[in-house]
């Protein structure tokens, strides 16, 4: 589908066919969603694999962002960084960055701002979990599984400390 007919069916939903229909309709869907960059790191295996009892210690790093791509489609990437370590010794460390196109449409300002802090990361999170567990899986650890996140309790905490900074 081209940039000009996704617009178009993105658009056209229920309304009348009028300039005013997207005011009265708003439109909040993702479009497409893809994987943009993965990697994952294994230094110490396989020497790990034959360690009793290591229980590591996983730190996990999340953060989005977008870029407006036209008048209403936004491109938005979440971020994740998952740092599994024993001791000094990283055990794995996987990087990804999961995004999705969103057409956004009929919406103030403001409201885009908050969609795109906090559905748009809400909505790709499953997948980048998803992502992350199969490849840990497959590198041959035990299961990762990260539990959810409240996108909009840090999408108000982010707000709270630009206020304060202000």
């Amino acid at each position: 589908m081209t940039e000009n007919g996704a617009d178009k069916a993105a658009g056209n939903g229920a309304g009348n066919g009028s300039g005013s229909s997207s005011a009265a309709n708003p439109t909040f869907a993702l479009q497409q969603i893809y994987v943009k960059d993965l990697s994952l790191e294994a230094p110490s295996t396989p020497q790990i694999f034959g360690e009793p009892n290591v229980e590591p210690e996983t730190e996990l790093n999340i953060r989005n962002s977008h870029a407006q791509l036209n008048d209403n489609r936004f491109e938005v990437v979440l971020s994740v960084t998952v740092h599994a370590k024993h001791g000094d010794k990283t055990i794995f460390l996987v990087e990804l960055l999961q995004a999705g196109i969103f057409v956004i449409n009929g919406f103030t300002a403001e409201q885009i701002a908050v969609l795109l802090g906090t559905q748009c990361p809400a909505t790709l999170f499953p997948y980048a979990r998803e992502t992350i567990a199969t490849l840990v899986g497959k590198s041959g650890f035990p299961p990762l599984v990260l539990q959810p996140i409240n996108f909009e309790s840090l999408y108000a905490q982010a707000q709270n400390q630009q206020g304060a900074q202000a």
